[in-house]
Formats: structure tokens, C-alpha cells, sequence
């Protein structure tokens, strides 16, 4: 495994910062052995984390499980919050002290049926759940197959993208092709986060439903979105891939590992190439100035000027209509 740090040679104090670290690995998947592994590894990186005095380590998307799954697979292997890897995942984060960011395919029961969610547990360094985020914006056909949209039972904004302390910073999470939501970052950034986390599955290439492959590449968004949101929202972004291939039956997906921090002025804290790695950065709000000599984009937003933002319908000029129809989880 190769080791990338940016990092003073003392970690960050209480309110100062937070000191991130982000393990992006080839693992097995698909398997209750499989599962066991992904733990056990997880326990390792941790161990590897704590060398460094880093204050919270981030897995990537459906670390514990795997991404490449059927929706038989995924709903054999999916587990609560409160089962069993999720409960070892907090004792690791109590028994070394750091804080966890742990992807996981979850079962909720319900009694019109369970339903399944490609969720994030975030627990604190003593080992307490701070927040179970649903990923809210599923990609593709394979996600919706596997997964239902977390949160559509009208719950308040304020409780989904919830800002959790971690060494006195407030941290926010993402799943994936959330990253690419401008809106996502913003309302984080608003709430009080100071660092996004953003775990994720981002490929060159995956196997369709159909048995084919995808003919475009998933964008890069680590030297353009990212950058932007970061600066446009002046906190630090961090986005956590894995890297290698993994494949469950017919599905097969090459990841990119561009797993990256980035500060809140669009900077490279550190970033990895596609390899076994583990990075760690220092994410110190205090090192970074104001962006422009006068202003500030957060303080001189007009939200009374937005509401075409949040608008099921709009017409634009030449009669062409926008929509947004009520969300079905085959819709794309």
C-alpha cells in the first residue's frame, strides 16, 4: 500500500481542524466471507490511520459489501445499522479512538416490505453512531435495481444532510454521484460543514443489465467539480474512490482510484493515483484567507431570487419545458 500525507508534524486541535485519512483499496466482494475480510481489513487501515494521529478515516462507497452487485446479492448481504458489522465498525472506532466513515448496503424493515439502502454510517471516536446517511440521488439502473431512495418519507432537509463534530469540526457526508449536485455541497456548507466527505464507486467502465459495456467512461469530476464546489462553498471536499477491478456473476467495474482532498480554495491537498493507498491530509479552515478582496459567496446569496432552483416545472425561452416529474426508482 502506498502512503500520501500532507500533514503538520503536530495533528490539528480540538476546533483547530481535522486530520482525514481516506483508505481506497481493491478488496473482495459480494460474499459473507467477503464481508468479514472488508472488516478485518478496515481494522488494519485504522490501526494504519491512528500511526499518523488522523481524527477520522473515510472507506469507499459499499466498502463493507461491495458495489458490484445483484439485487439478490444485495439484499442477502444487506444488514440495519445496529447488525453486526456496522456494531464492530463502532467497537473499532471506540477501540482506537478515531472517528469512522463507513459505507454499507442497509436493511430497513417495513411493513408494507424491506426496503434497501446504499447508505454511510458516521461514528465518533468513542464508538457512537453520529449520523446514517441513505444516499438520495441513485445512478443508473444498477443502483435503482439494488437500492431504494433514501428519504422519501418527508423528512426534514435539516435531518438528512446533517453536520456531525468530529474534533470540533463539522463534518458533512455525500454518496457518490452526489458529488456532482451543486446544491448538496451548498446546503452542507450552509448547515456549518467545514469538510465534505464524499465516498464513492467512480469507474472508467461497467457491464450494463444487457451484458454490454458502458461506452463512456465516468467523468473525472476530481479536476473540475470538486475544485469548484470546494471553492464555491469555501470548505474542504474530499472524495473517496476505490481502486483495482470487482466483479459479482456478469457484473464487472475497473475503478479509477482518484481519490483527492481538496481545500477551500479549489487547492490539491493530496491526491492518489490507482493504487492501494492511503491518504492523509490536514483540513485546517484557518490556513485559507477569503477568496476576493471583498465578498463572500455564502453571506451574499439571494435565495429570494432561486426559487426556480427547487421548481417541478419551467418553461424557458423558445416554449422548451423543463420537468421534474414525481421520481420513480426506474426513472434515469
Amino acid at each position: 500500500m502506498i502512503y500520501l500525507t500532507r500533514v503538520r508534524p503536530e495533528a490539528p486541535r480540538p476546533g483547530e481542524g481535522v486530520r482525514l485519512a481516506i483508505f481506497q483499496a481493491e478488496r473482495p466482494v459480494g460474499t459473507r466471507e467477503a464481508v468479514h475480510e472488508n472488516i478485518v481489513r478496515l481494522s488494519k487501515a485504522v490501526q494504519e490511520a491512528k500511526k499518523f494521529s488522523a481524527h477520522v478515516i473515510s472507506f469507499p462507497e459499499l466498502y463493507v459489501e461491495g458495489y458490484t452487485m445483484t439485487p439478490e446479492v444485495a439484499r442477502r448481504l444487506a444488514e440495519p445499522v445496529d447488525g453486526p458489522s456496522m456494531t464492530r465498525v463502532g467497537e473499532i472506532a471506540e477501540e482506537h479512538g478515531i472517528g469512522i466513515i463507513c459505507p454499507y448496503a442497509e436493511k430497513e424493515e417495513h411493513e408494507d416490505g424491506d426496503r434497501y439502502y446504499d447508505s454511510i454510517a458516521l461514528f465518533a471516536p468513542d464508538g457512537r453512531l453520529l449520523h446514517n446517511y441513505r444516499k438520495t440521488h441513485l445512478f443508473g439502473l444498477a443502483e435503482r435495481n439494488n437500492y431504494n431512495f433514501g428519504y422519501t418519507d418527508g423528512e426534514n432537509a435539516e435531518d438528512i444532510f446533517k453536520v456531525s463534530d468530529i474534533n470540533g469540526v463539522g463534518i458533512g457526508i455525500l454518496n457518490c454521484y452526489e458529488a456532482e449536485f451543486f446544491e448538496l455541497t451548498r446546503i452542507l456548507a450552509l448547515t456549518g460543514a467545514k469538510l465534505v466527505v464524499i465516498p464513492t464507486a467512480a469507474d472508467f467502465y461497467y457491464n450494463l443489465s444487457d451484458g454490454t459495456r458502458t461506452a463512456v467512461p465516468y467523468p473525472d469530476i476530481t479536476r473540475n467539480l470538486i475544485p469548484a464546489h470546494a471553492y464555491e462553498n469555501r470548505c474542504f471536499v474530499a472524495y473517496c474512490n476505490r481502486a483495482g477491478t470487482e466483479s459479482v456473476g456478469p457484473g464487472s467495474w475497473r475503478y479509477r482510484g482518484n481519490s483527492i482532498i481538496v481545500g477551500p480554495h479549489g487547492d490539491i491537498i493530496v491526491a492518489a493515483r490507482n493504487e492501494d493507498t492511503l491518504l492523509v491530509g490536514d483540513c485546517i479552515p484557518g490556513d485559507y484567507g477569503p477568496t476576493h478582496p471583498e465578498g463572500n459567496y455564502l453571506r451574499n446569496r439571494r435565495p429570494e431570487l432561486y426559487t426556480k432552483l427547487v421548481a417541478t416545472e419551467i418553461e424557458a425561452e423558445g416554449g422548451y419545458r423543463y420537468s421534474v416529474p414525481p421520481r420513480r426508482d426506474t426513472d434515469l
